[in-house]
Formats: structure tokens, C-alpha cells, sequence
């Protein structure tokens, strides 16, 4: 507190100075000499006061780092407490450009009848897509006390398309009168009307995703309801909170964080996966309730973790000290029925339908999940690696998708392994980091990638043939010659690249890739990087090109490139371009087609290349 009395005085002083040096009623004027000493004294107070600020800013710092963390918890697993108001509220605003050229590469459709990416249902020759999407996140906090909260995310025009909802649209079976023949022709539509699911959009206008109650006590975090589920890097487990980020990992949990030791976590979990038929109540308004709890499907998880808050973070780096963090994730799931003719029929709520669940038989699946994930940070000012490994580990006693189906009670087992690993180097004060990232994710044999298991491949019963991009990775008729799932496949909000991952296979996996990468920050808050994506499959077999005899693993080079700019009000703007290369895993030649997983000769056809122009513009709150 002295300090801070020592700096007012100072400034004070200043000021004193500077009025008498500035006076203009004086009866005589100062000599030259001693304006001169006047103010040179005036500007060494000054630059004294300002070094006393200065350093007391800084030791204000190093005293709020260096409490304790039970005063406030901080990311996942603690929330940092802020003065307290009954209502806050937090969110953005986004619109995204979008123009996608080629993305089905030249290709036509697989053998299954599949495209690389949906094409133009107006003209074959119409390569181009443009349009413009957006979002508005409102995620409120209701704190009824300093320990009790509330907390919410929803969101309004959920990836609405600008144009998507005219009044024109649909309108005719909307049932509304007048307004349903009001414009014979689209030209004549000015307007865009509300976006209601079943009658112009597959989804309302808004979407409550995430509601969940946090309680602390003296010993912990009690969090309980639907909420976002993060880990490490997010490779697996992503809430999805990025501005540029569509999906997004939500589960019905129930939680408690512990931290026995300062700056280490425990945290159990119950997560509800499935819970099956439920009663069909709903229209009555009474209570709905879960018909049977042997078709659930439960995950229990151990989370422990050594995680600085961001307070402690930045002075160990301030100070020229380093940061490590750890921990492990470890989820165990388990099912013994599947009621998976009730979860694929039409939802109903009439007593006697499926929902009752009278009449969907459940089959036996007997299955269990063992995740481990394993992540790591090791950091200092100047530089930062940090990984995420994760498994998939066990099976299920029938594959069968449907009660009826008795030949199919074979066993299926899985064996997945994923794994990343970032780091980057900064020069120039900071302005100037160099860095890399090189990711893998298992594949399996099967043809097709596996993004998209529930796609019926172009061979007998469904399986997957050479040369079909999708399909389900295991084959099995009387028996199975296949019966491992072993691809495994990075979180869709994990984001590598523009084009190939993003858009064209719809995630990483049965993949190595290498990532090359630079940004430059030109000034505060506008920065320029770039980066090159170098892709190959595991498995020759899961390329789109292995009926081909020159196909090879390789899957593209991509180039990314891009700026952005943020101020400290909450706007950002972001701009981005990609072309991707196609590479063997993409080949095709212009032989005749004599059948599903059969080669096919003939003169080579260049996959043509892909681009992408994107752009961000936000405002965050």
C-alpha cells in the first residue's frame, strides 16, 4: 500500500510542476534556465511514477498468481470466480462465407453410388458452390449465490444458410392460409420467414443443446445435467467452443472435481449414453420415464490430471520458468442390450407403438469399451509441445442391427489407436512461430475410410468393395472373415485442414499426417500464417483408388493459408484459402467398370485439384 501512496505523490508532484512551469499570471517571468531545470525535474518524476506503476501492476500479478487455486477453478475443471452478478452472459455472433470449387475431385460416383462430396442437383457440369451460413451462441450463467450456478448454451439460426427460409419455400403445406399462395414464382419472394422444423428446415430456429448446475464446495466441484465434454487437446473429446467449430461433444453427466493436492485434479463421472425406449407420456404432459434399464449404455470415468490455472501459467512462463502438465482420461462403457429397432423406427409416442417398446425386442449385445487417453503439455516462453494418445479397446458379442436378424449373433472386436502431437517455436519477441504437427489414426483393411460406417458398401449385404469410399469395416456373411473394427477416428471439431479431412472424408482417420506450419503476428491482433498438409492412408485398401493397380497410399498435399483479426472488443474476421493436390490414393482411369472390387485398366485420369475460400466474421461477448 505504500508503493501505491509513493506513486500518487509523485504524480502528484508532477502535476504541481507542470502548473507552475505552465502558469501564464505569474508577476514575473522565470528565467530560461530554470523553465529548463523545471522541466527536466518534471519529466524525471514522471518517468519515476511510471516505473512505480509499473512495478506495482507486476506484483499485483505475481500475488493473484500465486494464490490458491481453491479460491477458483479454472477450464474444464474449474471455473475462475468473478465478482458476483445474478445474471452474466457470454456467446457470439458469426457469419461464414463459404466457396467450395471441385470437391468431388473429378471422380463421379463409386461403385456403391457415392460421390466424393454431394454434387449440384441442377447440372453435373456446375462445379462451384458459394453461400453463406451463420450462427448466434448464447450461453447465459445464473448465479444464485457464489457457490450455487446455473448454466446454459443455446443456439439461434443453428448453421442457417442465408436464402434457406423464404417465404415462398414450403410455404403451400405450411397451412397458413393466405401467405401459402401468395407468390406463385421464387423471383417475387423479399423475405425470409422463421425457421420451423418439418415445415421449411430440419431443425427449429432454436436449439436449447446444453443445460448443467455447478455447485462448489469446501472439497470440490459438483457439476451435474447436459453438458460439453472436453479433453486434452481435443482429439476425442471436443466441446466444439471454437468460432469456427459445427459440432461440438454434449453428454448427460454427472461429476465431481476434487483437487486433494494444490495444482492436482480427481474427477469421476457417470455419463448416460443411451437409455433406450422411454414411456410415451409426453403428450399428457406427465412424466416420461425409461422402460428398461438393461438396453442402457453407461460410461464410467476416471479423469486425473496436474493442470496450472492460467494465473500460474503465465508467471511460471513470465518468470522463465517452465509449465508441465499431465493427465489421464480412462472411460469404461458397457451395454447389454441394444434396443436398436426402436432407436431406427419413427419416433412415436401412441401406447402399443415402437416408443412403448412392446413390440422392439432388443438384441443382446454384451458390449464393453475400455478409453484410455493420455495427454501431456510441456511449455516455456519461447516454445510449447503438448500431445494427446488414446485407445479404443474391446467389443461385442452380436453385431446384429436388427432383433430379427439371428444369423448375425458374431462377435465383433475393436482395436483402435490415435495419436498427436503439436509443438511450435517462437522468435522475434513472440511475433514470429514456426511450428509442426504430425497426427495418426489406426486403419483397418476394410475397404472405405470408415467415417461413414453406416453406409452400405456395393458388395454383398452391404459390405465394402475396392474402390468404395465408405461403408462399414468389418464383413461377415454365414462367417466373418473380418470381424475387427480397428480404425480410429479423431473428433469431427479436431480440425487439420480445409478440404480433404474437413469437408471430403469428414474427419481424420486410417491416416498419418504431417503438418508444416508458420504464423506471423504483423500487429496486436492481426496476424498471417500458413500451413501444408502432407495425407496418406494406413491402408492402400481404403483409398477411393485401390481398383486401381497404381494406387499408392497417399491421399493429397493441401495448402492452407490465411488471416485474422481480432480486437480487444469482441470483433473477429478471419479469411482463409486452401487447394488440395490429390495424389495416388485418388487415382482413376477411364476403363470400363466389369464390377464391385474388380481392377480396372485403361489410360490414366488426373484427379483434378480442390479449393476452398473461407471467411469468419464474429462478434464475441
Amino acid at each position: 500500500m505504500h508503493r501505491v501512496l509513493l506513486a500518487a505523490i509523485a504524480l502528484s508532484s508532477t502535476f504541481v510542476f507542470a502548473q507552475a512551469d505552465a502558469g501564464t499570471t505569474a508577476p514575473t517571468a522565470a528565467p530560461a534556465a530554470s523553465s529548463e531545470d523545471l522541466r527536466k525535474e518534471f519529466d524525471a518524476r514522471l518517468e519515476a511514477a511510471r516505473r512505480e506503476v509499473k512495478e506495482l501492476r507486476e506484483e499485483m500479478r505475481a500475488q493473484l498468481a500465486t494464490q490458491s487455486v481453491a479460491q477458483g477453478w479454472q477450464e474444464d475443471w474449474v471455473d475462475e470466480k468473478r465478482k458476483l452478478e445474478l445474471v452474466t452472459f457470454d456467446g457470439y455472433l458469426r457469419a461464414r462465407p463459404e466457396l467450395f470449387y471441385k470437391f468431388d475431385l473429378g471422380r463421379g460416383t463409386d461403385s456403391a453410388g457415392y460421390a466424393l462430396f454431394p454434387r449440384s442437383p441442377s447440372s453435373l457440369n456446375e462445379r462451384t458452390q458459394a453461400g453463406v451460413n451463420m450462427r448466434f451462441r448464447f450461453e447465459p450463467t445464473i448465479n444464485v449465490s457464489e457457490e450455487v450456478r446455473i448454466r446454459a448454451q443455446v443456439d439461434a439460426l443453428d448453421n442457417l444458410i442465408w436464402g434457406s427460409t423464404p417465404d415462398y419455400a414450403y410455404s403451400r403445406n405450411a397451412g397458413n392460409g393466405y401467405w401459402s399462395d401468395r407468390n406463385e414464382f421464387s423471383i417475387f419472394s423479399a423475405s425470409q420467414t422463421t425457421q420451423r422444423s418439418g415445415i421449411n428446415s430440419l431443425q427449429d430456429s432454436i436449439a436449447v443443446k446444453r443445460v448443467w448446475g455447478e455447485v462448489s464446495t469446501p472439497v470440490g466441484i459438483l457439476r451435474f445435467g447436459r453438458m460439453p465434454s472436453h479433453w486434452g487437446l481435443g482429439m476425442l473429446y471436443n466441446d466444439g467452443s471454437g468460432i469456427d467449430n459445427d459440432y461440438g461433444d454434449t453428454v448427460d453427466r454427472v461429476s465431481f472435481t476434487a483437487e486433494p493436492l494444490p495444482g492436482f485434479y480427481i474427477t469421476p463421472m457417470l455419463d448416460f449414453n443411451v437409455e433406450g425406449p422411454s414411456s410415451p407420456r409426453t403428450l399428457e404432459g406427465g412424466q416420461p420415464f425409461d422402460l428398461s434399464n438393461s438396453d442402457d449404455a453407461h460410461s464410467y470415468i476416471l479423469a486425473v490430471q496436474r493442470r496450472d490455472t492460467e494465473q500460474e501459467r503465465t508467471a511460471r512462463l513470465n518468470s522463465g520458468s517452465f509449465v508441465f502438465n499431465y493427465g489421464l482420461h480412462f472411460t469404461y462403457r458397457t451395454q447389454r442390450n441394444d434396443a436398436v429397432d426402436t432407436l431406427s423406427a419413427p419416433l412415436a409416442t401412441t401406447e402399443g407403438s415402437a416408443q412403448s417398446g412392446v413390440s422392439q425386442p432388443a438384441v443382446l449385445r454384451k458390449a464393453d469399451l475400455f478409453i484410455p487417453d493420455l495427454w501431456a503439455k510441456i511449455e516455456r516462453k519461447e516454445f510449447r509441445i503438448e500431445m494427446e494418445a488414446a485407445a479404443i479397446l474391446g467389443g461385442m458379442q452380436s453385431r446384429a442391427l436388427s432383433a430379427a436378424a439371428t444369423d448375425a449373433n458374431q462377435a465383433l472386436y475393436v482395436y483402435q489407436f490415435g495419436g498427436v502431437i503439436q509443438g511450435e517455436v517462437k522468435l522475434l519477441n513472440g511475433d514470429l512461430e514456426i511450428g509442426g504437427e504430425v497426427g495418426f489414426a489406426s486403419g483397418d483393411k476394410a475397404a472405405g475410410f470408415g467415417n461413414a460406417p453406416r453406409r452400405k458398401g456395393s458388395g454383398a449385404n452391404g459390405a465394402t468393395e475396392l474402390g468404395d469410399t465408405d461403408g462399414p469395416q468389418y464383413r461377415c456373411d454365414s462367417g466373418c472373415s473380418d470381424n475387427e473394427i480397428n480404425n480410429f477416428r479423431f473428433n469431427k471439431d479436431y480440425r487439420v485442414d480445409m478440404i480433404l479431412y474437413r469437408e471430403i472424408l469428414g474427419g481424420v482417420t486410417d491416416s498419418l499426417y504431417f503438418k508444416p506450419r508458420a504464423k506471423y503476428r504483423i500487429t496486436q491482433g492481426f496476424e498471417a500464417y500458413a500451413a501444408l498438409i502432407y495425407s496418406r492412408a494406413i491402408f492402400v485398401e481404403s483409398t477411393p483408388g485401390a481398383r486401381y493397380t497404381e494406387a499408392g497410399n497417399s491421399l493429397g498435399i493441401e495448402i492452407n493459408g490465411g488471416v485474422r483479426y481480432e480486437t480487444e472488443d469482441g470483433f473477429f474476421g478471419q479469411l482463409q484459402y486452401g487447394i488440395l493436390f490429390p495424389l495416388e490414393g485418388f487415382m482413376k482411369r477411364d476403363g470400363l467398370d466389369s464390377g464391385p472390387g474388380t481392377t480396372i485398366a485403361g489410360n490414366r485420369i488426373p484427379s483434378e485439384n480442390a479449393q476452398a475460400l473461407r471467411a469468419v466474421v464474429g462478434i464475441r461477448f
